[in-house]
């Protein structure tokens, strides 16, 4: 092994020579430059020994191996978010906060991972350390009017509790999120009220009537029942519990709007946004996804276009309409509006963008469903003749957006082969009737309902 015996800077060069005791190296480039990564066989040893040992964990003790990570990078969004999705691939779920288990951050459980309180927007460290030594001390929360009554309210806030509430962390305490927002004002006011009587050395009427906050009474009723409530109301609708989950921890944990067509979209081989820095230029592709947010944009001629942000489960990404594409898919560009767009990726200051050609709403996306016997498929004559009837049926120049998928039949069974992009037809109706005719059982199946 040589060994390195100085340094040196030869000022404005692409690498710094590297002095060895000969000339007879593995450093020196053919022209005669020094090679500017020069890794020894200890290093690429210790490398190696790396990576076994992380393949090692991921595959023996993938839950503790996917908190941590997620623990590691729970600074940057993107790469969280691509980790949720890695998760939910490898069948490991990934919780919401809870108040009465979360620690600080991603905590490993069976089967699952759980959410750090630590992650929750507006709830800062002081106030999740607050929280944990409160439960350390007196056990799990019971209720709202425990937890206000047990924490210290200067640091842990209303709006950090609110955060909590709406997160879902108080889900398991009481799963009404829009009652306990309805409440939390009034029972602040109280724990207040009671925090105050005890620095002063003071007991309040309703603990002399229902026994104090930490002692029951024969009547099984605590102080805490005491405590003040709003008038009963309906809970938020799912959306919304989605909406503020996405507020507030920066992802979908609880759901997800595109995981009801996550396993049925595999079949038509889109995209992960996560991956867009990975696919190639001037290729056309699809992707199914949700708009994060829209930016209406008019340009020096007075055309209107508009710059996106689009999610799906494994990360966020921006995508361009121009002018021209507007026109005609305008309409259809709303905030969380779950799209199938195609369009080519473009790369601007070293980040990837989508620019979309065209889009279609989810519920509306139509699959072409060829049924094949066994030895239809064997049949090199009946292949030719349908591989005939979808290139008719492409439109001029290669226009065709819906997919079609061979359902081959056999015994007991079934497999799905996604026909290639340059068999993807115009009309899904008329195709089936060129199918028909031929002899081929087809059908059209919406996207939505092919699970």
């Amino acid at each position: 092994m040589v060994k390195i015996v100085d340094r040196k800077s030869l000022g404005i060069q692409p690498v710094y020579d590297i002095g060895v005791e000969s000339i007879d190296h593995n450093f020196l480039l053919a022209n005669g430059l020094v090679a500017s990564n020069c890794f020894n066989k200890s290093h690429s040893t210790a490398y190696g020994y790396v990576t076994y040992q992380t393949a090692y964990l991921k595959a023996h003790y993938p839950v503790e191996y996917m908190a941590a990570l997620l623990t590691a990078n729970k600074g940057d969004q993107d790469k969280v978010q691509r980790y949720i999705a890695t998760c939910l691939n490898m069948g490991i779920t990934v919780e919401p906060p809870d108040i009465n288990r979360s620690g600080v951050d991603f905590t490993p459980l069976s089967g699952s991972i759980l959410f750090g309180l630590s992650a929750v927007r507006n709830v800062g460290e002081g106030a999740v350390e607050n929280i944990l030594k409160a439960r350390d001390e007196g056990g799990p929360f019971k209720s709202l009017a425990d937890l206000c009554d047990r924490i210290d309210p200067r640091t842990v806030n209303r709006r950090a509790l609110e955060a909590l509430i709406q997160c879902g962390a108080l889900d398991g305490i009481a799963p009404n999120r829009n009652q306990l927002i309805h409440d939390l004002e009034l029972v602040l006011d109280w724990a207040q009220s009671r925090a105050k009587d005890r620095e002063i050395g003071q007991g309040n009427l309703f603990d002399m009537m229902f026994g104090s906050d930490t002692t029951t009474t024969n009547t099984g009723t605590s102080g805490f029942e005491s405590a003040p409530k709003a008038a009963p109301v309906a809970d938020l609708p799912p959306p919304e519990k989605l909406k503020l989950e996405k507020e507030l921890l920066g992802f979908y944990i609880s759901d997800h709007p595109l995981k009801a067509v996550q396993h049925a979209a595999k079949v038509l081989a889109p995209i992960n946004i996560g991956d867009l820095d990975n696919k190639p230029d001037n290729v056309t592709l699809s992707a199914i996804v949700m708009i994060s947010s829209i930016k209406p944009v008019v340009t020096k001629k007075g055309d209107r276009m508009a710059v996106l942000q689009i999610e799906d489960l494994t990360g966020q990404a921006d995508a361009v309409v121009f002018p021209k594409s507007f026109e005609r898919i305008g309409h259809y560009l709303q905030v969380d509006q779950r799209l199938m767009i195609w369009g080519k990726v473009d790369r601007r200051d070293d980040r990837a963008q989508f620019i979309i050609d065209d889009v279609e709403p989810i519920d509306d996306v139509r699959m072409v469903m060829v049924e094949i016997a066994p030895d239809i498929a064997r049949d090199i004559t009946k292949q030719h003749r349908l591989r005939t009837v979808l290139l008719e049926q492409r439109g001029e120049e290669d226009t065709g957006k819906v997919p079609v998928l061979a359902v081959i039949n056999g015994g007991n069974r079934r497999e799905i082969v996604r026909f290639g992009a340059q068999f993807r037809v115009r009309d899904h109706q008329s195709t089936v009737n060129a199918l028909l005719r031929e002899g081929f059982q087809a059908k059209t199946s919406f996207l939505t309902r092919a699970n």
